[in-house]
């Protein structure tokens, strides 16, 4: 999903209490058909689009795994959040690459750093990844420079392991990073992912890859080649880049609306705000109160997951922050029931240890996975 800068804390104030949480709009109910997606695998345990992020978020109770694809110069899809690498692998530290070091406009943005189209996949495997919120998550730094970049092939590859594994069938969550500006530079992302799928046996309806992206006509394009589910994602302010190319004036905010609500139906099954589209947060960071999107999707037949869900204090609302380090752990449970309780179906989480518990509050299952099962998040050998 979209990249959340990491933020100050000016103030926190102390719990305030049960009472804190919005109010709920339907009663505490079963809640086992919800969907917990390890966001880049389990982000806030492990450098994040890396083989031990996405095992690990399995073992922790994770039904679908998240890889935000971008493609190489040789046109193969590899998992990174950004096309930008500098802050997720240590491509600076490498002086065979210092030449590479470049501006571009991105979606109308200046961008300065190293990009994944101007490396060969053999190249990026030289590369190895690097926690990209150090200061915020500075215990992750210890697996930095242990792991590949991997290619959506060898995630597609992994889900099935760990199909295996647990019993269950572990959902692949692609995202197309930047559609419109891969297009224009003769890179598209949606025909690879399309013969990549295709040639995995997973083209169908109920299949357990669904594709995202925050651009309509990326999502329309997949869906000409598939018939597995497409996931709407929707930002907070301002609008898709391809309608803004197009000269489109449509927001993101006339998306939500109910006849925006109308038009994702007629293409896609899954809507993915961000979590404040549920449930307002006030200009002090409070709590705010629920709006209708959750109950709106539902009447457009539409299913909602929202992100994305972190367990620090500065991604929390102010009631449920703890202590005065911006980076502690906060009340994140609470956030999870009150989500549930306005009924959505899938949480896009950093901890889907902590999203599967608060899951398994509200009925639903969650395998307590033995001590044992758990490695040190390392590559065996060969196995990167």
């Amino acid at each position: 999903m979209r990249k959340i800068a990491a933020t100050t804390l000016v103030v926190l104030t102390p719990l305030i209490g049960a009472g804190a949480a919005p109010a709920a709009a339907e009663p505490a109910k079963d809640r086992s058909q919800v969907v917990v997606i390890g966001h880049r695998g389990s982000a806030g345990h492990r450098p994040e689009h890396t083989q031990g992020s996405y095992e690990l978020a399995v073992a922790m109770g994770a039904d679908w795994i998240e890889p935000d694809l971008v493609p190489t110069k040789d046109h193969a899809l590899v998992a990174r959040h950004e096309n930008e690498i500098s802050g997720t692998t240590d491509v600076s530290l490498r002086p065979e690459f210092a030449a590479r070091k470049t501006t571009k406009v991105i979606d109308g943005r200046n961008v300065t750093g190293w990009f994944t189209e101007d490396f060969t996949l053999a190249e990026l495997k030289t590369l190895r990844a690097v926690e990209r919120l150090p200061s915020v998550r500075q215990r992750n730094t210890v697996y930095n420079g242990y792991y590949q970049v991997l290619t959506f092939q060898e995630i597609l590859d992994l889900a099935k392991r760990l199909s295996r594994q647990y019993g269950k069938q572990v959902g692949v969550f692609p995202e197309t990073k930047h559609p419109t500006y891969f297009r224009s530079i003769g890179l598209p992302l949606e025909e690879p992912l399309i013969e990549t799928v295709k040639r995995n046996g997973l083209d169908r309806p109920n299949s357990p890859v669904v594709v995202q992206s925050f651009e309509p006509s990326s999502l329309k394009w997949v869906a000409k080649g598939l018939r597995v589910p497409l996931w709407q994602a929707l930002g907070t302010t301002g609008q898709p880049y391809d309608l803004k190319a197009a000269g489109d004036p449509t927001t993101y905010a006339d998306m939500m609306k109910p006849e925006g609500l109308a038009k994702i139906a007629e293409y896609a099954q899954w809507i993915g705000p961000d979590k404040s589209s549920a449930i307002r947060i006030n200009p002090d960071g409070s709590w705010g109160t629920p709006t209708t999107l959750v109950s709106d999707a539902h009447k457009a037949g539409l299913k909602i997951g929202v992100y994305t869900f972190r367990s620090e204090n500065q991604f929390l609302p102010l009631q449920l922050r703890r202590g005065q380090n911006p980076n502690d752990h906060g009340d994140a449970l609470a956030e999870y029931r009150a989500h549930l309780d306005l009924g959505v179906d899938a949480f896009v989480t950093d901890y889907p240890d902590t999203a599967a518990l608060a899951k398994a509050e509200r009925g639903g299952p969650h395998k307590h996975v033995q001590p044992k099962q758990f490695d040190n998040g390392l590559p065996e050998e060969g196995q990167e």
